[in-house]
Parts: structure tokens; sequence; C-alpha cells
């Protein structure tokens, strides 16, 4: 494949080094003594699975038991009578261990009652990516094999859960596809993009591959896939540039793969943390942005979903609808949530040309805006504010017309409206909360009004 808009400095002799792999952080624990870990290997040593498969369980976060065969999983503390979490992970060009793993498996296990199971196949994605690639198949096989060991322990189908980061996403949906899709759930963490985005529904991660299928899609632009693969796919702040991560180059390490990896960062943090990441089906991100999609009445009938450990997302109806594109705005860093609302803005008199209002909520230091257009001879626009504080916590806001740009003359031009605003999602037209009085702006002026809005 051409390298295209990918960050190409990265590929050596035609082939692409695809760095899949989480931002530095803390130091990962010692593991204890008679404990795994995980391999590491080198960019010579790639190509041999040498699959490993780490159990992990409640009563002890921090240390890997290797399991094998069923008399493995029998002497290990596994309950079969609990649910059980694969985590894969990706590519790994330089071999090592992801740096996020140690702190992906504690934060699961603190946040439910289950088995996890990491699987690693170090060797087999280090070095070139398109010889991880070649290894999919193999590797989908050998945790198939390996699940079918649970099986006969009396673990169910429906009570495994496989969590696939990058590349591993795809591994994950071939083996549900193993499994006839009967499999309870696969999450893909931004769903590797090379060689998937015009792969078949047999090759790639789908929503055929398990009773539930999720997505979330942080880096669509460069290493992470563009199109729907689940029943639900979030794609978070449009699923491009995540806020917080580099824009240039020269950012080195962290511009390659920021993007990418926030998927995981954002879905350990649903785990961490009780402020829910929802989003809302809609077309596209420009028309979520736009206030065109204020509710989750279709296709879900009102179940807007959210990121982390909910049941189906959250989504309560059957059957599924497939391939449903819902967006979310977040913050730049943990625990990244932000409330969503409604902003509008009613003219009181048509206009002959477009109008641009700049509106911003102001909460203690905090500040969000967005911008509201009403087109010409219309009589309102909308738009969608995020704001990291809850609503009630807002207590002014701020209006900006903007001007005609006359460069010879100043813009004297006035406008008088209504302002009027609701929390997403609404539901009810009835909750929409107004300023009492009519705004007068004229163009380049900021002009401040109080806003007391209940809590929710």
């Amino acid at each position: 494949m051409p390298p295209g808009p990918w960050k190409s400095c990265f590929w050596v002799g035609g082939l692409l080094l695809w760095l899949s792999v989480g931002s530095s952080g803390d130091a990962p624990p010692t593991p204890q003594p008679n404990c795994a870990d995980f391999q590491s290997a080198n960019l010579f040593e790639g190509t041999d699975l040498k699959v490993q498969f780490l159990l992990f369980v409640p009563s002890n976060p921090s240390c890997g038991q290797l399991v094998e065969g069923s008399s493995d999983l029998q002497n290990s503390g596994f309950n079969a009578t609990l649910g059980t979490k694969l985590i894969i992970h990706g590519f790994r060009v330089l071999g090592t261990k992801p740096s996020w793993i140690d702190k992906f498996i504690r934060t699961l296990l603190l946040a439910t009652n289950a088995n996890v199971i990491a699987v690693d196949w170090i060797y087999g994605s280090t070095g070139v990516y398109f010889s991880a690639v070649k290894n999919v198949i193999k590797l989908s096989l050998e945790i198939s094999l390996f699940l079918n060991k649970l099986l006969v322990l009396g673990v169910s189908e429906s009570s495994i859960h496989i969590i696939g980061v990058s590349l591993g996403a795809h591994v994950g949906g071939m083996v549900g596809q193993l499994f006839g899709g009967q499999l309870g759930q696969i999450t893909g963490l931004d769903p590797a993009g090379p060689e998937y985005t015009r792969a078949s529904v047999e090759e790639r991660l789908d929503a055929g591959d398990a009773l539930f299928v999720e997505a979330i899609h942080t880096d669509t632009d460069n290493l992470g896939i563009r199109i729907p693969v689940g029943h639900v796919d979030y794609f978070v702040n449009g699923g491009q540039d995540q806020p917080g991560c580099p824009t240039f180059f020269y950012a080195g390490y962290s511009y390659l793969i920021c993007d990418h990896m926030r998927a995981v960062h954002l879905y350990i943090s649903a785990l961490e943390n009780s402020c829910p990441l929802m989003a809302f089906p809609c077309a596209s991100y420009k028309a979520f942005l736009a206030g065109r999609c204020l509710d989750c009445f279709n296709p879900f009938l009102l179940s807007c979903p959210r990121i982390g450990l909910v049941e189906q997302g959250g989504v309560k109806i059957e059957p599924l609808p497939k391939e449903v594109k819902v967006y979310l705005l977040t913050t730049s860093s943990a625990p990244y949530c932000m409330h969503h609302s409604l902003v509008e803005f009613h003219l009181k008199e048509l206009r002959n040309k477009d109008t641009n209002i700049e509106v911003t909520f102001l909460s203690s230091n905090v500040t969000s805006s967005s911008k509201i257009t009403i087109p010409k001879q219309q009589r309102y626009g909308k738009g969608i504010i995020a704001h990291a504080t809850p609503q009630c916590q807002i207590n002014q806001v701020k209006f900006k017309f903007q001007s005609s740009n006359r460069v010879w003359k100043k813009d004297r031009t006035t406008i008088i409206g209504k302002f009027c605003t609701a929390l997403l999602p609404v539901n009810d037209r009835e909750k929409m909360v107004c300023l009492p009085e009519p705004v007068n702006l004229q163009a380049s002026v900021t002009v401040s009004r109080d806003l007391n809005l209940a809590c929710v």
C-alpha cells in the first residue's frame, strides 16, 4: 500500500513500521516471584508466534499466571462461573511489552469481577507490520483452540468478552467469526486501518463477529480504520485529531501514536470513572456539531450508548442495528468526560446574509465555546457546546456577533434575538431554558448574561 497521508517516516524499504504502542508513563510494576510476564523480542525475531496466555484474577491482579492447558486453568484460580475478558494487543515494532497493559488489567479487575486473560503474541507482532498481519489468521486459530478449553470447563460463549487494540481488534473479529458470532462481546480500540479499510468482512472486525460489537475510533486519518465495523462505532472528536495530542511532526513518537492510543486511555478512564462518556448517533461529525442530532431516538429508542463496561453499551433495543456512527467530544486528559449542550439563537428579524454568533459558557475559570450560524432569510441557528463542568455550574454566557469584515469602516450592525439552551440528550423541547430578556448584539462587541441552570 502507498504511504498516502500516514506518518511516512516509518516507511523503511517500502514497508510500514507501525508503532501501535502506548504513550510513556509510570514504569510497570516488577513481576512477583512465580508470576509470568510478557515476552520480549526484537526486530529480527519476529514472525514466529510463541503465544502466551496470561491469566489475572481479582484476588491477585498483579500476578500473571501462564496457562496453556485445562489443567493449568483448573489449578490457577480461574473461575468458570465468572465472565472472561481477553485483551489482545496490536503490532509491536520494537518487540516490547505494551506500556498500557498493566494498568489496563488492574483497572479491568477493579471494575468487574472477572477472569482477565492477556494474549501475549509479542514475537508474532514484531518487526514489519505486514508480517504481523500475516500472523492474524494463525493467531486467531490459537486463541480459538484456547477458548475451546474454557468451554470444556463450563464457560459459556456469551460470557466471553474480547478487547482488541489496533491490529488485535481484527484478531478478535476473526476469533469471533470462528465461533459463529456467538461470543458475548468484542470491543475494538481504534481497530487498525492499513490493510483492513478495504478488506472483506471475513477478514476484519464486523458486527457479525459477536452478539455485541463496539469500536472506538480515534485516529481514522492515519493508523485507525475509518469505516464502521460494529453495532456501535464511537467516533471520538470526529474520530481523527484528539485534543491534547501533538499536531506537529517535531513531537516525534508522540505525534505518531497519540491519537491512535487515545482509544485505549479513554477506555481505561471509562472503567475508572463514573462520569459517562455518552455519544449520540448522527449522519456525520459536522451534522453533530451543528446541533442536528440531539437525542438517541433513531435508531436506539432513546438509549444513548456509553463507552465502558455497560451491557450492550447501554443500548436497550433488539435486534441491534449495525454500523451506527455515534459522536462525542472529550477533554484533552483523563477522565475525558464532557457534557454536551444544545445552544440556539432566535432572531427577531430576518436578515439577507448569514449571521455568525460565537457563544461561550463560563464556569469559574473554565470556558467552552461554539459558533452558531443562522443562514440568511432564516429565523434561527443552533450548535453544540461541550463543557467539562456540569451544566448547573455554568454561571454566565457570552455572545459575540461576528463582524461582516468591512475593512474601510466599522461595522455597526446590530441584531436582537432570544437565546436558549438544553443539555443533551434533548428528548423533550420543554427542557429548553431561555434567557428571560432578548439579547441585543452589535458587531464585534462581546455581551455577557448571567445563566442560571438547574442540575440534572
